[in-house]
């Protein structure tokens, strides 16, 4: 069961009432890094560190105590287009879940000495991020395809400009961007919609409405790359793709299910036989779909030692020139939808992420798709539409490369 209501402040709220006595829940705010000014790159993720450090009533020690001394867990994560506060508790302490995210989220203070200390922490982040290049790698590259774009910087930020960063500025990035009709809470667990209704009313309910007055810049200009860095790595970093479609596309469900079957996380994908099973190039191989509000990007990444990159490149240019050539048989393209299909039923049954999806859902469509409608998306997939958004994603003359060497 389903449960949406919105409070006049504009907030919306979203519940599936499972029997499990472990209720999740989060508050997604659509607030990320392609949110911030130039000067503020990283205040978004700065900030979510930040909402731990002390509100108007509480002191660091509280807020990491409140839901840790009755066995449950406190959390955030910054996305280029989101931030998320969750917790998950047993359904008793459901209210004082709900109120300590209602907490830090509208009455942080940022205290200057808890951010002098945040800041050593994060620069200590950025420099285990620059140490492994498997991960710095998709920054780059999507720093390149977005180039002069929010959207495109890293999440981190930079040491110049988290160094920089003030209470006051903090302060005035909230009062910006967290703006309450683009807050969605979302829960699921044994949670009556009597009591779910109580608890938001009561913590969410009175926050002053603040709606939001700007607008995010979407990303038009495009130039393919290809681009080598040294960086003394033992193996080449490889990474290419395009940008691609956008989060409401419903050619979306088409391109996730093609790189599903190019280089999804089951071992049989077509990359991975063709790269490390029959040839024992790489050790990882991967294809990747990101899809954001009003863009998206696709990414085939694999690593490799430098004498096997230009053969490990030619087999993955080959798979791709064959899947756009040639339609997958009936008998693979049933194979794969099966896959895909109990891929993401397996899926549904980590409530944390159905939390999360469920929120995104309900910030950019205002309803929550069913299990149902999904699969029945998928099933509806030809052979002739996986070709023809083949043919259109990975056009050989709007493939960009970066390489790390």
């Amino acid at each position: 069961m389903i449960i949406t209501f919105a409070l006049p402040n504009g907030m919306r709220i979203i519940h599936k009432y499972t029997p499990s006595p472990v209720v999740f829940c989060g508050l997604t705010i659509n607030t990320g890094t392609r949110d911030e000014q130039e000067q503020e790159h990283g205040m978004a993720h700065f900030l979510e560190h930040t909402l731990f450090k002390g509100t108007s009533k509480r002191k660091a020690y509280h807020i990491n105590n409140r839901l840790d001394n009755v066995g449950g867990e406190f959390n955030a994560f910054t996305t280029k287009e989101e931030t998320v506060i969750q917790a998950c508790v047993i359904s008793a302490d459901f209210a004082r879940a709900v109120e300590l995210i209602a907490d830090v989220t509208f009455n942080s203070i940022f205290p200057p000495h808890e951010i002098i200390r945040e800041k050593q922490v994060i620069f200590e982040e950025i420099d285990s991020y620059n140490d492994s290049p498997a991960d710095l790698i998709f920054d780059d590259f999507e720093d390149l395809l977005f180039d002069g774009y929010p959207i495109g910087r890293n999440i981190l930020g930079t040491k110049k400009t988290v160094k920089n960063f003030s209470t006051k500025d903090i302060m005035k990035f909230v009062d910006r961007t967290y703006n309450t009709d683009q807050m969605v809470f979302s829960s699921v667990g044994r949670i009556s919609e009597s009591r779910l209704k109580y608890c938001c009313e009561k913590y969410f309910g009175e926050q002053t409405a603040n709606f939001r007055n700007f607008s995010r810049v979407k990303p038009e200009n495009y130039k393919v790359f290809d681009k080598s860095v040294r960086k003394k790595t033992h193996q080449s970093h490889v990474i290419l793709g395009n940008r691609a479609y956008d989060y409401n596309d419903k050619r979306k469900t088409v391109l996730s299910l093609l790189l599903n079957y190019l280089g999804g996380p089951a071992t049989n994908s077509v990359l991975n036989m063709s790269l490390r099973e029959k040839n024992g190039l790489v050790y990882t191989v991967e294809a990747g779909y990101s899809s954001y509000n009003d863009t998206g990007n696709v990414t085939v990444y694999f690593a490799t030692s430098e004498s096997n990159t230009e053969k490990s490149y030619s087999l993955v240019m080959k798979e791709l020139d064959k899947i756009k050539t040639d339609c997958l048989s009936v008998y693979q393209l049933a194979k794969a939808k099966k896959q895909f299909i109990g891929q993401y039923l397996i899926a549904q049954e980590n409530s944390e992420q159905i939390m999360q999806s469920m929120a995104k859902s309900m910030l950019y469509h205002n309803n929550c798709e069913s299990t149902k409608a999904l699969i029945k998306q998928i099933e509806t997939v030809t052979a002739t539409d996986i070709r023809n958004v083949a043919n259109e994603i990975f056009r050989n003359d709007m493939i960009s490369k970066l390489e790390y060497l």
